[in-house]
């Protein structure tokens, strides 16, 4: 037998739908559509409204706000979904907003993410698995950051920008155009600066894979991205290099960020 302990003075709304072995602090606030998956946490004070589910085992830090209106003046109250995924970390102050009939209707929230004090996650996101965004990042509308990105304190990241599997942003870095995979990116107009090695490594990837990498970054900043991609892609790239190279030619509206000159 499993059982929900849920505190007195939280208010939890007729029709949400609280899962087995959660626990549910004082003055927290769960709205009429949200589902709480098995054993999620929610310590105290936690707001969570709309149409928002949560994950297993999923812990809400004191002062999160999850699931409240899109901060787009195109909203008009549509019903919007926020999906937030399996055993994440989310700290104090973090919001998380539903998506927007514009933008598909739908934010998602992947598996084993950590979300540090004040980051922000607007509406149509898409956040991969085991995603980091440290201390107040703020994450625009309609971005895509795939698994194992990680995010430095204090950066904002544009609306529909991408940023690849196992990229990294620097700390107080603006990125306004799209982050290839492994890629390692800093600065306050934030350009390409390399590889993310130590994520590479933590991740196993081989020697060879990584030389081929650098073969690969060196060949694409001689001039388009996308050009220089799409001859790299006619000759036998590598599997990383081949994963590089699909998110390169991907569909984008936006250009990318490249090497200093």
């Amino acid at each position: 037998m499993t059982e929900t302990v849920i505190h007195p003075s939280a208010i939890i709304e007729d029709g949400a739908v609280i899962g087995p072995d959660c626990r549910i602090g004082p003055f927290c606030v769960i709205g009429p559509q949200v589902r709480l998956g098995r054993g999620v946490v929610l310590k105290s004070h936690v707001v969570i409204a709309g149409d928002t589910s949560v994950g297993d085992e999923t812990v809400i830090f004191p002062f999160a706000c999850i699931g409240e209106a899109p901060q787009d003046l195109k909203f008009r109250g549509e019903n919007t979904r926020l999906e937030i995924g399996a055993r994440n970390r989310i700290r104090e102050y973090v919001t998380m907003n539903p998506g927007t009939e514009g933008g598909g209707g739908l934010t998602l929230v992947g598996d084993d993410g950590l979300f540090m004090a004040g980051s922000h996650v607007a509406h149509d996101c898409r956040i991969g698995n085991r995603v980091i965004l440290v201390n107040n990042v703020a994450i625009a509308g309609h971005c895509v950051l795939e698994d194992d990105v990680i995010v430095g304190g204090l950066s904002g990241v544009h609306q529909f920008v991408r940023i690849g599997r196992g990229a990294m942003i620097g700390a107080l870095s603006m990125v306004a155009a799209d982050v290839i995979p492994f890629g390692l990116v800093q600065g306050p107009r934030a350009h390409l600066d390399g590889l993310n090695l130590i994520g590479l490594k933590r991740r196993g990837a081989a020697r060879s894979e990584i030389a081929a990498l650098r073969d690969l970054l060196n060949h694409l900043g001689g001039g388009s991205f996308r050009e220089a991609a799409r001859a790299a892609a006619e000759g036998e790239p590598t599997p990383m290099q081949r994963e590089v190279l699909d998110f390169i030619l991907g569909p984008s509206d936006r250009s990318f960020l490249t090497p200093h000159p």
